[in-house]
């Protein structure tokens, strides 16, 4: 335990009768040790616990709010106003700060709500960052620079691929460290990720694209747009997989030693809230990153300069480097906060005292080896520590259980906006948007909820893995509404035929009678929605000459399409640019239980999580958080989006043609693609029902314990360690 110091030598300290220490001290390693007055000489107060200063004023911990002594505020001010710092009981400074700058105001801040804000600050910034920007800019950097698919493919592999690399080194070494420390660098690491990631936009040309006046009319300049198909900007692919390995790396620390932290230097039942809030961060920043991406990519990305093309264009690039460039500032900008907090929080070493250990029970009893203090602290406790946790059929079952979900929830966040996107003809940043409008309060509250619970029912880790159980169930029942889909908008060409007859095989034919003669390429894809409601594949393939601007809306209307059916009117129909609106009468209950699935998918992950923490020893918990963080990433985040990916590429109708290689996918067949998320949902949902079944099968936990203070004092959420300190005598004795 750790005992205060007062620099100013005054003693801080209130007996009733002066008890007189300064000709012994106590022998090292017993710093902690409470005192015991002789008769007649009662302490006013409680034995100090790790951390906790003998001031009046009030300190860090919430324990400490009240003087040891009832005094008088004259009195208090002198005995406590000055010099106190706070010390553990290896001699450590408690204090929050930078080296010898420790001034008293950030002391404030030095507590376990302080710590999570500053968490939540830095996990919004990564998820904002990794998860929000980066699929929402993709399709704009692959235009911009260049880049086919595949490769931007590898650009966001690479965090996952970096997080894979560094996940063991840091959860090891940096568990037994300080843990912030290492967080605070992370931070740091993740900021001039961002920056870099934006520096491209900076050191190449600016970007040129043709007027859209003349391009894709019937009869106007239908040049090859092959000429810059060899372009030596697509080696800049390198730049954007660094930025996104500095990403993997930053991170790394943040859900593996941040969540230790927190559940370290709290109350066991308040653990779950705090991460769930943690969490909650984590899950907005993707949210706030589709809606403020979204945002910027309606600016064009060389500002300021004035362009005839709108961000319907398939030529429009967007201010993509916009939010990398703020998010790695604030990185920076919120690391320094994060490299000031001490090793531990003062008056955390009573929530260690008090937790009663959970762990799951190995036959041979080899799970006691990890209690041993020096356990974890040198290399050649890797293997064994490693073989501790594979002998952990709980956790092994638990990290399979969270690679299933994890995969889905990859899944969605990459290919749920293109899902919208095509079963509600939207257009790409409509389709972001209106996602990050559905993840905030479905992903966030869901997220939120879970770690409630476990703290409002006081779950045990059997009662939370059986929690985790009936969430994946439920999320199991709502992935049937898959089985319902949007039918396509009609498309001549390509879903039907221009008199709107069935394609015969089902196979494209874009030449039909009305165009013949305006040579329309198919590398030109500029949807138009005509006046008769179909779709055409571009301005030239309906037929249309002329072109103008609606005042309204902006965008262009093409006149004298002679492909269009006409309407009441003797002259040939019009098309405005963009794709025809849906009025699919399914949408609202598509919405709904796809808003059911997510937030049920997001309500068992901080019980996962808590469960995770509870079944393992508190000497490994870092480290187990880094192995299953390897697994979930290793077998659920790096492959989900690629099986997602290939079976949703399976419902493609019409893929680009870039000069005869084939490109991303311009239209899905709906009815294809909801199966196929149907199959993946199910496949991955029964796998993840399966795996917490088992865990809760194998699930051993610890005999009861006896010992006073320790089990009711864990389970009692107002419990304290004031609750349990010696009754003091009445006040006419003392």
């Amino acid at each position: 335990m750790a005992m205060p110091q007062n620099s100013t030598g005054d003693n801080g300290f209130c007996f009733t009768q002066t008890l007189d220490f300064s000709h012994s001290s106590p022998p090292p390693g017993e710093g902690g040790r409470t005192f015991d007055a002789p008769s007649g000489r009662e302490v006013c107060g409680t034995p100090l616990s790790n951390g906790m200063a003998s001031s009046g004023t009030p300190s860090p911990s919430d324990s400490c709010a009240e003087p040891l002594c009832s005094t008088t505020p004259g009195e208090e001010e002198t005995q406590f106003g000055k010099g106190i710092k706070y010390v553990s009981a290896e001699g450590e400074e408690l204090v929050c700060g930078w080296g010898g700058f420790t001034p008293g105001c950030l002391q404030l801040f030095n507590t376990s709500k302080g710590v999570l804000f500053f968490l939540c600050v830095a996990s919004f910034l990564q998820g904002m960052t990794v998860n929000g920007f980066i699929n929402t800019v993709i399709t704009s950097i692959e235009r911009r620079f260049d880049l086919r698919s595949y490769q931007s493919g590898l650009i966001a592999s690479s965090y996952d691929i970096a997080a894979c690399v560094c996940l063991t080194f840091v959860s090891y070494f940096g568990g037994n460290g300080h843990k912030l420390r290492w967080l605070g660098w992370g931070v740091l690491v993740m900021g001039l990720g961002s920056l870099l990631f934006a520096l491209p936009h900076f050191t190449t040309g600016q970007y040129e694209t043709r007027s859209a006046a003349e391009v894709g009319i019937c009869g106007g300049n239908q040049s090859l747009p092959c000429a810059q198909a060899a372009s030596s900007l697509s080696g800049y692919r390198f730049i954007f997989m660094l930025g996104q390995f500095l990403h993997g790396m930053g991170a790394t620390p943040l859900y593996t030693l941040g969540v230790t932290y927190l559940d370290e230097n709290v109350k066991t039942n308040y653990s779950p809230v705090y991460i769930a809030v943690f969490y909650t961060a984590a899950i907005l920043g993707p949210a706030a990153g589709y809606l403020v991406g979204g945002m910027f990519l309606n600016i064009y990305t060389e500002i300021g300069r004035e362009m005839d093309i709108t961000p319907e264009n398939t030529l429009w690039v967007g201010a993509w480097w916009i939010g990398f460039l703020g998010a790695g500032a604030a990185s920076l900008l919120i690391s320094i906060p994060i490299l000031g907090y001490p090793q531990r929080l003062p008056g955390s070493q009573r929530y260690i005292v008090m937790r009663v250990s959970e762990a799951h029970q190995l036959k041979d009893g080899s799970h006691k080896k990890a209690s041993d203090p020096d356990f974890g602290k040198t290399v050649k406790d890797l293997p064994r520590s490693v073989l501790l946790l594979l002998k952990n059929p709980t956790f092994i079952f638990l990290c399979l259980a969270g690679a299933t979900e994890a995969t889905l929830i990859a899944g969605m966040s990459t290919f749920g906006p293109k899902f919208l996107e095509s079963q509600f003809s939207l257009s790409a940043s409509e389709a972001a948007t209106f996602f990050g409008y559905l993840v905030v309060p479905a992903g966030g509250g869901g997220t939120f909820l879970g770690g409630f619970l476990v703290n409002k029912f006081k779950l045990r880790c059997s009662g939370i893995i059986k929690l985790c159980l009936l969430c994946t169930v439920s999320s199991l029942l709502a992935i049937f509404i898959f089985f319902i889909h949007c039918p396509n908008m009609p498309m001549a060409g390509v879903t039907q035929m221009y008199d709107g007859s069935a394609l015969p095989g089902g196979h494209l034919n874009l030449t039909a009678a009305c165009n013949a003669e305006c040579g329309c390429l198919q590398e030109t894809y500029s949807p138009v929605c005509g006046s008769d409601d179909i779709m055409y594949y571009s301005p030239c393939h309906a037929g249309c000459k002329k072109v103008s601007e609606n005042l309204r809306n902006g965008k262009k209307v093409y006149h004298q399409c002679s492909c269009v059916e006409k309407t009441l009117l003797p002259s040939p129909g019009n098309a405005e640019a963009g794709k025809c609106t849906s009025s699919c009468v399914k949408r609202p209950l598509l919405l709904l239980f796809m808003f059911v699935v997510i937030l049920f998918t997001f309500l068992s992950s901080i019980p996962a999580l808590t469960a995770t923490l509870r079944c393992v020893s508190d000497r490994q918990r870092s480290f187990a958080l880094g192995i299953q963080w390897i697994v979930v990433r290793t077998l659920g985040g790096i492959p989900g989006p690629i099986a997602f990916g290939s079976m949703i590429d399976k419902s493609c109708l019409l893929w680009q043609d870039q000069c005869g290689e084939q490109g991303s996918c311009y239209i899905y067949q709906n009815s294809a693609m909801s199966r196929y998320t149907l199959i993946a949902g199910l496949v991955y949902k029964v796998l993840g029902t399966t795996f917490f079944i088992v865990a809760c099968f194998l699930y051993k936990p610890p005999p009861p314990e006896s010992s006073p203070g320790s089990s009711d004092a864990s389970e009692n959420g107002n419990s304290d360690l004031q609750e349990h300190k010696p009754s003091l005598p009445a006040e006419e004795d003392i």
